[in-house]
């Protein structure tokens, strides 16, 4: 009854959460967002990361 009732709190608080994002977000442009697989398109990665080799000492 317990595990019931904490996972209809979860589901309705993702349900709130989401709701509450999609009403504050803007649409977005296909035209501008980056492509969801690059592979093999030529496109740098950009952004940073946590386990990326620091560039080299010239």
């Amino acid at each position: 009854m317990i595990r019931r009732n904490v996972t209809l709190l979860v589901a309705l608080g993702v349900a709130g959460l989401l709701a509450l994002d999609h009403a504050h977000s803007q649409p977005l442009n296909p035209y501008t967002a980056p492509p969801m697989l690059a592979l093999g398109s030529g496109l740098a990665a950009t952004g940073g990361h946590c386990a990326a080799p620091p560039p080299p000492v010239q």
